[in-house]
């Protein structure tokens, strides 16, 4: 097995997990917070979503889906466009609201069709390949893309948390 099958295969539960996060939930329930601090499952899904299309997208010399293909018309936040949710705070995170389950699932599936495409064309040396400089020791792409996928993994399983504690606030 190759590493970039791997990097496939992590990606791919990335997006069945998302899509089991948000499946069935209204604009309310993607927008609940279980505290005034807490994240939403609309805000968790959106800005994994942002950080693995702003991070492969840069890695490997491609546009953002969020900018290229309109997605950010589509969930028409009130954010400046490049905004990924680093750094959020309480308002900002308020600030995402989402209108439907879809638009999460649609702009999440867009990106995980790019950074498949991405992953498919990969060779082990392009794995060392530097892509960021401003760390130390420099970033490479294999680095990075674990580091995308683990960063994914945490806050999708956030967003099944946040899940259950509106459904068992429910029954």
């Amino acid at each position: 097995m190759h590493a970039k099958d791997i990097l496939i295969d992590g990606f791919g539960r990335v997006r069945e997990e998302v899509h089991a996060a948000v499946e069935g939930l209204d604009p309310d329930d993607l927008g609940f917070r279980p505290a005034s601090g807490a994240n939403s499952v609309a805000w968790l899904v959106w800005h994994l979503t942002r950080i693995q299309d702003d991070h492969v997208a840069d890695a490997f010399g491609l546009d953002q889906v969020w900018l290229s293909r309109g997605w950010e018309e589509r969930l028409g936040l009130a954010l400046p466009r490049r905004d990924t949710g680093y750094g959020h705070d309480p308002v900002k995170v308020a600030e995402v609201r989402v209108g439907s389950a879809d638009l999460l699932t649609g702009y999440h599936d867009a990106v995980h069709e790019q950074t498949l495409g991405a992953l498919r064309a990969l060779t082990a040396k392009d794995l060392e390949r530097i892509v960021d400089e401003r760390w130390d020791p420099p970033v490479s792409l294999g680095v990075r893309l674990v580091s995308v996928l683990s960063d994914d993994l945490q806050h999708v399983g956030q967003a099944a948390y946040v899940r259950g504690l509106l459904q068992s606030a429910d029954a």
